[in-house]
């Protein structure tokens, strides 16, 4: 009888770079459970599309800033993959905001979703994963952000602290599981072209932007996806609590116009 799927939880996976890590994660073997909060059309087709390439793919409506939601999520996916070995914490929002113009109640989501939703994820994984919880152990893995090394770009200090404490919290937890048969790594992607950077489809910006990347061009979301799933293979074995960069060789300095 041959071996159970390896189950990989991914939130925030129904586009862009959550997207395209459930399409390669499939294509290795994973069962995938995609949460999703607002765009059923497109994880629908996503689901429909790695069900046709003959994977196991469901799709899971939930918020990660909740509790309640979240444990819904990983308790789904237990029911109907099986134990989860992997995690991809993918699910945030963006927020570009002068700091005289930071509203408090945007500042509550951001941070509720990009670390409040990161750290329930990590607490969920680690409550199934862990040997002396009786789990298999696994691979986690938070995409955080390069704007969490530079403070961000302009009006993108809010955002790029939110993934600061991701890049802490990663480091962190990574030590307290490492005993426990859990690995936990960040991946820092650079600029990317997604949803999240429609702006990239004017010329003049996506030019402006690309000239402070010393590889002069945006990342495809298949760009960041691989250094994620190779963080939870057996490759990676030995790494826990880095903090690895998919940058294109980080940011040209003096560039402030980006």
């Amino acid at each position: 009888m041959p071996d159970a799927p390896e189950v990989l939880l991914i939130t925030g996976g129904s586009r862009g770079i959550g997207a395209a890590t459930a399409r390669l994660a499939a294509a290795h073997g994973y069962a995938v459970a995609i949460t999703y909060l607002a765009n059923q059309p497109a994880v629908d087709a996503l689901v429909a599309e790695l069900t046709e390439a003959s994977a196991t793919a469901i799709a899971i409506r939930a918020d990660a800033a909740s509790e309640a939601d979240t444990i819904r999520a990983f308790d789904t996916a237990e029911q109907q993959l099986g134990p989860i070995t992997a995690l991809v914490n993918n699910a945030a929002i963006d927020h570009h905001s002068p700091v005289a113009d930071l509203d408090a109640s945007e500042l509550e989501r951001l941070l509720a979703v990009n670390v409040t939703g990161t750290m329930l994820g990590c607490r969920e994984a680690v409550r199934r994963m862990a040997h002396s919880r009786g789990g298999l152990g696994g691979a986690i893995v938070n995409v955080s952000s390069m704007d969490a090394t530079i403070g961000g770009r302009p009006g993108a200090a809010a955002y790029a602290a939110t993934k600061a404490a991701v890049d802490a919290f990663t480091i962190g937890i990574a030590r307290e599981v490492a005993d426990d048969g859990i690995r936990v790594n960040a991946l820092r992607p650079g600029m990317t072209r997604t949803d999240m950077t429609d702006y990239l489809e004017d010329p003049t910006t996506e030019s402006r932007i690309a000239s402070t990347i010393p590889m002069n061009r945006i990342a495809t979301p298949d760009e960041i996806a691989a250094p994620i799933l190779w963080l939870l293979s057996e490759e990676a074995s030995f790494i826990s609590g880095a903090c690895l960069d998919a940058s294109g060789a980080g940011f040209w300095i003096g560039r402030r116009d980006a």
